[in-house]
């Protein structure tokens, strides 16, 4: 087995499609073992097929909530005994919501994106734990955005909730390396990534796409949004041993963005 994570075992949530899909698909073509967590299991069943049908038995899948430790608890120790063990958790799974400033925003808005968003960060990295620790060295990558670091109007639930990805990553990567685990713990931050999540600001443009993504690329230095692949790359070298000395760091897929 050959590739810069040959030999990992992975598990990715929300991974059936977006960016959780071409991860997948980068991290078995690099000789990992993937497996594939989201709420929509018939859809991480296909994707698991197509990349078996490419790569023998690198892929299986998984229907699961992220928001309820029950399921967590599951998919982790099945994960774990089909991989062979857990080297890699790529906390993936996530969703936005309805633009709403302060006086008419909802609890429901804020729970579910709280639930979603950054409670299943901490549910996922205290169930895997156990498990990274004994396939030691292991990687934690947890995907925030640069909402996380940046703040908008009327995005506050999204805003709060990726930025307690932000900080509770540094929490897990210090516990881990002063406990001398050898799990290292990271978050990514990506702008405006051509992914569903986009949809939203399609359907403001009236259905035009190229449309909505020419707006969203304005104020971007590099003049266009992102590549679910722009991502996996980063996700990729954070589960790899070549990242081996970088706990506790963001990083910021933005085409420079915050660099104004």
């Amino acid at each position: 087995m050959s590739g810069r994570v040959a030999g990992k075992r992975v598990l990715i949530t929300g991974g059936a499609g977006g960016l959780g899909q071409a991860m997948a698909w980068m991290m078995a073509r690099e000789g990992a073992r993937v497996a594939i967590s989201d709420i929509d299991g018939a859809a991480a069943e296909r994707l698991a097929n197509a990349i078996n049908a490419e790569i023998a038995g690198a892929a299986v899948a998984y229907a699961h909530d992220v928001r309820g430790e029950d399921d967590w608890a599951r998919v982790v120790e099945v994960a774990a005994r089909e991989l062979g063990g857990l080297s890699v958790l790529v906390n993936n799974a996530g969703v936005g919501g309805p633009l709403a400033f302060a006086e008419d925003d909802t609890v429901e808005n804020w729970q579910r994106q709280f639930e979603i968003n950054l409670r299943s960060v901490m549910l996922g990295c205290k169930h895997a734990m156990p498990h990274l620790r004994q396939a030691a060295p292991a990687s934690i990558v947890n995907i925030s955005s640069l909402a996380g670091l940046v703040a908008a109007p009327g995005m506050g639930a999204y805003n709060a909730t990726k930025a307690g990805v932000w900080m509770y990553t540094k929490t897990v990567a210090l516990e881990a390396a002063k406990n001398d685990w050898n799990v290292r713990c990271n978050s990514v931050h990506p702008v405006f990534i051509r992914t569903p999540i986009l949809d939203p600001f399609t359907a403001m443009a009236g259905g035009d796409e190229a449309r909505a993504h020419e707006r969203l690329a304005r104020g971007i230095p590099l003049k266009r949004i992102g590549e679910p692949d722009d991502v996996a790359y980063c996700v990729l070298y954070l589960a790899s041993d070549e990242s081996r000395f970088v706990t506790g760091a963001e990083f910021k897929i933005d085409g420079g963005t915050t660099a104004q």
